[in-house]
C-alpha cells in the first residue's frame, strides 16, 4: 500500500487516524497496541508473505536486546556478536544470497544455479534499525524494554518501507509520553500541510520525470549528448523529488499522529562539498554508518591513511546496503573516493590557511556545481542495470556516442528541467518554507530537545494553496504511474 495511493488516503490512514484518537483515551496500552496491529496490517497488505519475516526479526532482536540488557557486562558482548551476525545473515540471505552465488559460480566452476529469493520490503531499514537498537543496549542506552513500544518502533508505518533509520529512544520516549496522545491543532496542520507537500513532489514532480529516465539506461541504442545528458540529469531530479516526497510524508502522517521522525533530508543538492551533500542526503543512514560502522572502525582516531581507509570501507557497504549489484559496489567505491580527494583537499587548504568558512558567491557557485556534478556520475552508475550500461551512458554525456538534435526531446522536457532545477537550488525547503516549526524540522538540533511543542498556526490563505497542491496531485495520480525508488532498497 503507497502513500500515495486513493486506498491509504481516503482508507487506511483515516480509520486508523480516528480509532487512533479514540484508543487514546485509554493511554499506550490500547492506542500503542491499535498503531501496532495497523502497521502489521499495512505491511502484510500487499505481501502477506513478507509478514512472518518481520515478525520474525522483531521477536529475535526483542529477545536478544533484552537479554544484553539483562546480562550487561559479561558475556553481552558475544551476545551482540551473535545477534548483528544473525541479522546480517537474513540480510544477506534475501539481498545478497543470489548476487554472491551469481559472482562466485564461474569461480569455483559450479554447476548449481541459485533461484531468486523474494526480497521482503523494507528489510535494509528495519534490520539496520534493530542492528542499532542492539548496539545501543550494549551501550547502556536502552532502558525501556516493554515488548508492544519496541514491536511498534521497529514496524511503525510512517517509517517502516523506505526509513528513516530511527533509534530506540528517539521514538519510545515519544511513546510514552502522554502528551503525545491529545490531539494538538498545530500538529494537524503541520502533519498534513508536509504530507500535502511530499503528495505534490511526488507525484507531479519526480514521476513524470520517468519516462526520460528509460531511454538513456535501455540495451539498445546508445544515447548521444543530449539524451545522455537528459537522462542523467532527470533521474537525478526524478530521486530527489521522490526521496524527499517520501521523507515530507512519513513525517507529516507521523505528526498527524502527534509523533516526530528525525530529519531524513535537507537540501542535499545545495550541498559545498561532497561531505556536505552525506549530511544532507538520506541523514539517518549518514548517522548509522557514521556511528555504527566508521567511528568503531577507528574513525579518523588513528591517523589520516587510516581515516581514508574507514571512509572507503564505510561506503563501500553503504553502497551494497542499496542493492545486490555491482553497480551499487561501484557506486559506494565512487563516494569513498570522493570522500577521500576532499578530505585530502581540506587539509591542504588547511596547510595553506585558506579560509574556506567564507567563500565568495561566486565560489559557493562553483562548489555547488562540482558537488552535484560529482554526485550526477554517481547516479548514473547507481541508476545502471549494469556497469557497462553506465559506462555507455557516461561516454554519451562525454559526447563519444555523437551528439543528436535536441528538436526531438520536446519543450515540456526543458521546462520540467528547468523547474526542476529551481526548485532544488533556489526554493525554500519544507525546513525554511515552514520556519515556525523549528526546533524539529533544524537537523543541527538534537533529538533530545524535540519536546518543544509546535507553535505554527496556518491562515486560510494557506490552507487555500495546500488544498490547491493536494488537488493536482490528487488529479495527477490516476493518469501517472507511482512506486517509491528507495521501496527497493
Amino acid at each position: 500500500m503507497l502513500f500515495t495511493s486513493y486506498a491509504f488516503i481516503v482508507l487506511f490512514f483515516p480509520v486508523v487516524a480516528i480509532l487512533f484518537r479514540g484508543f487514546a483515551r485509554w493511554g499506550f496500552r490500547a492506542a500503542g497496541t491499535w498503531l501496532l496491529l495497523s502497521s502489521l496490517f499495512f505491511y502484510g497488505y500487499a505481501f502477506p508473505a513478507f509478514l512472518p519475516v518481520l515478525l520474525l526479526s522483531i521477536v529475535f532482536n526483542y529477545l536478544m536486546g533484552w537479554s544484553i540488557v539483562r546480562f550487561r557486562g559479561k558475556g553481552s558482548g558475544l551476545l551482540l556478536a551473535a545477534g548483528v551476525t544473525i541479522n546480517l545473515a537474513a540480510l544477506g540471505y534475501f539481498k545478497y544470497a543470489r548476487f554472491l552465488a551469481d559472482t562466485f559460480r564461474p569461480a569455483w566452476t559450479l554447476r548449481w544455479h541459485l533461484d531468486a529469493v523474494a526480497l521482503p520490503l523494507g528489510i535494509s531499514f528495519f534490520t539496520f534499525t534493530q542492528i542499532a537498537f542492539l548496539v545501543d543496549a550494549r551501550r547502556g542506552l536502552v532502558r525501556d524494554l516493554h515488548p508492544v513500544r519496541y514491536a511498534l518502533f521497529v514496524s511503525y508505518f510512517p517509517h517502516l518501507i523506505a526509513g528513516p533509520i530511527l533509534h530506540h529512544r528517539e521514538m519510545t520516549d515519544q511513546f510514552k509520553d502522554p502528551g503525545r496522545y491529545r490531539p494538538r491543532a498545530e500538529n494537524l496542520a503541520a502533519g498534513a500541510t508536509v504530507f500535502i507537500a511530499g503528495l505534490f513532489k511526488k507525484i507531479c514532480l519526480a514521476d513524470p520525470l520517468a519516462v526520460y529516465v528509460t531511454p538513456a539506461f535501455q540495451a539498445g541504442q546508445p544515447p548521444g549528448f543530449w539524451g545522455a545528458w537528459v537522462g542523467a540529469l532527470s533521474y537525478s531530479f526524478q530521486l530527489y523529488f521522490d526521496f524527499s516526497g517520501y521523507c515530507d510524508m512519513a513525517t507529516g502522517l507521523s505528526l498527524l499522529l502527534g509523533f516526530r521522525l528525525p530529519m531524513n533530508f535537507n537540501s542535499p543538492y545545495r550541498a559545498l562539498n561532497i561531505a556536505d551533500f552525506w549530511r544532507r542526503w538520506h541523514m539517518t543512514l549518514s548517522r548509522f554508518l557514521r556511528d555504527y560502522l566508521y567511528i568503531p572502525l577507528g574513525g579518523g582516531r588513528r591517523g589520516s591513511g587510516r581515516k581514508i581507509l574507514n571512509v572507503a570501507v564505510t561506503m563501500l557497504l553503504g553502497g551494497l546496503w542499496h542493492g545486490a549489484n555491482w553497480t551499487f559496489v561501484l557506486w559506494g567505491g565512487l563516494h569513498g573516493a570522493y570522500l577521500m580527494v576532499h578530505q585530502l583537499w581540506s587539509g591542504f587548504a588547511v596547510r595553506r590557511g585558506w579560509d574556506r568558512t567564507k567563500p565568495s558567491e561566486i565560489g559557493r557557485a562553483l562548489s555547488v556545481a562540482v558537488t552535484f556534478l560529482a554526485v550526477l556520475v554517481g547516479w548514473v552508475v547507481f541508476r545502471a542495470p549494469n556497469i557497462d550500461t553506465a559506462w555507455v551512458v557516461l561516454r554519451g554525456m562525454a559526447g563519444r556516442n555523437g551528439v543528436e538534435t535536441v528538436r526531438g526531446l520536446g519543450g515540456v522536457l526543458w521546462i520540467r528541467l528547468a523547474l526542476s532545477g529551481v526548485l532544488v537550488w533556489f526554493a525554500p525547503n519544507i525546513s525554511q518554507w515552514m520556519r515556525a516549526m523549528n526546533p524539529y524540522l533544524d537537523p543541527t538540533v538534537p533529538p533530545a530537545r524535540w519536546q518543544a511543542d509546535l507553535a505554527w498556526r496556518p491562515s486560510w490563505g494557506w490552507w487555500l494553496w495546500a488544498a490547491l497542491l493536494f488537488w493536482v496531485a490528487w488529479v495527477s495520480a490516476a493518469s501517472v504511474p507511482s512506486t517509491f525508488l528507495y521501496y527497493q532498497f
